[in-house]
């Protein structure tokens, strides 16, 4: 049988005062809060199942409730999602509901919002996707590729991150259409996939991640992430997902 492994934490970090961040694993999601030590969950591979971070949009009230909304619609719906199509219209309505609370009559902080990244894991192939700067890398053992696609603005020489963004879900004044990236790539056993905020992508540099991931699997490396993002400082949320495909 062939089964998804997926290790996953989030934790505020060193310097923000809470977890704006949210993660959906399956049906499992953990919303604006914080887990001490890494958790894996194990699937069988099959009905499509959806991994998943959030990144509350810091500076802006409703972080957290934008990155709730979004992982629990993903969660709910991930079972159908099994096509590009499907995911795009997916967090097109996330974005129209994060709009529909933020402000006026849904009740949610003005201008709230967030950024996301996961992957559709299928029998056969996954689904990445994102809108925003959280991320998602393929991660062989030789050597890491990120798949997702930034949505920063071009970075000046020297520069190795930015806190800009050229679109999330939400996060504006009046309603703002977003063009999601989403890219099939194949899928077999031994693959493995990282999902992760801005928390841990903009403090530890790629060649970093990608020793930790020679080195380490499962809650492990998961552990071992995170830990390189504290000794980094810590400056932001931290959240993270290793899904790895295995047969027994």
């Amino acid at each position: 049988m062939t089964y998804v492994a997926v290790s996953a934490l989030s934790h505020p970090g060193l310097i923000r005062d809470r977890n704006e961040d949210s993660l959906a694993v399956g049906p499992w999601t953990l919303c604006a809060s914080v887990t001490e030590n890494p958790q894996t969950l194990v699937f069988p591979l099959g009905t499509p199942l959806v991994v998943a971070v959030a990144d509350g949009l810091g500076g802006q009230p409703g972080g957290e409730v934008a990155s709730s909304l979004v992982v629990r619609r993903l969660a709910s719906t991930g079972p159908v999602l099994n096509d590009e199509d499907g995911v795009r219209e997916m967090l097109h309505t996330c974005n129209r509901e994060v709009y529909g609370l933020a402000g006026g009559d849904g009740g949610g902080p003005a201008m709230m919002g967030t950024t996301v990244a996961g992957a559709v894991l299928l029998p056969d192939a996954l689904l990445a996707f994102n809108v925003g700067d959280s991320r998602v890398y393929a991660a062989p053992q030789d050597g890491l590729l990120q798949v997702s696609v930034d949505d920063n603005p071009p970075l000046a020489p020297g520069q190795r991150t930015t806190p800009i963004l050229t679109q999330a879900l939400g996060g504006a004044a009046t309603y703002q259409a977003v063009t999601p990236h989403v890219t099939t790539v194949p899928l077999a056993p031994g693959d493995r996939y990282l999902i992760c905020t801005d928390g841990l992508t903009d403090p530890v540099p790629s060649d970093v991640l990608d020793d930790l991931l020679r080195e380490y699997d499962d809650g492990r490396a998961a552990f071992e992430l995170w830990k390189a993002a504290i000794a980094a400082g810590g400056p932001d949320n931290i959240t993270l997902a290793l899904a790895r495909i295995a047969e027994r």
